[in-house]
């Protein structure tokens, strides 16, 4: 059981390092899109994911076409907070991609277009926050949907 968490050009190593160690600890394989907004041997990344990251299942795209491309036909569904769609009624499916946004815009305007209907939030419940920081967001997707399928 697990699933497949998807960053599309992340941009803050510390989250990408923390989301490595949550997709190990879930049993999920983590896919990065470039651009990234660090190298993959930044010791800020190496930190977060502890010494866990050389045990985790990493796949890296060239750029949203080609991971687009190579996953055509899975289970996906997308993360904004502009959503109106809960995270609470995903029906959450084993090996199911969670998409989610760089840290500074989220997703682009085409893909929560080209994927309205797949597209949810998660509830901030104060007008001073605009979204989660990624991480916690990622964290909170995931054991929901481990939750789920108990």
């Amino acid at each position: 059981m697990g699933f497949n968490i998807v960053l599309l050009e992340p941009e803050i190593p510390m989250n990408t390092g923390n989301i490595g160690r949550l997709s190990l600890a879930s049993g999920s394989k983590l896919h990065l899109v470039k651009p990234f907004g660090f190298n993959l041997d930044d010791k800020r990344l190496k930190r977060a994911g502890l010494d866990y990251w050389k045990h985790v299942t990493v796949e890296i795209y060239e750029d949203k076409d080609e991971f687009f491309l190579k996953n055509r036909g899975e289970k996906m569904v997308y993360f904004s907070s502009s959503s109106t769609k809960d995270y609470c009624s995903i029906k959450y499916e084993d090996n199911m991609f969670f998409i989610f946004g760089k840290e500074s815009v989220g997703l682009s305007k085409e893909i929560i277009s080209k994927n309205f209907d797949k597209i949810f939030k998660i509830p901030i419940h104060s007008q001073y926050i605009r979204s989660l920081n990624l991480a916690n967001a990622v964290s909170i997707v995931v054991y929901e949907g481990l939750r789920s399928l108990k």
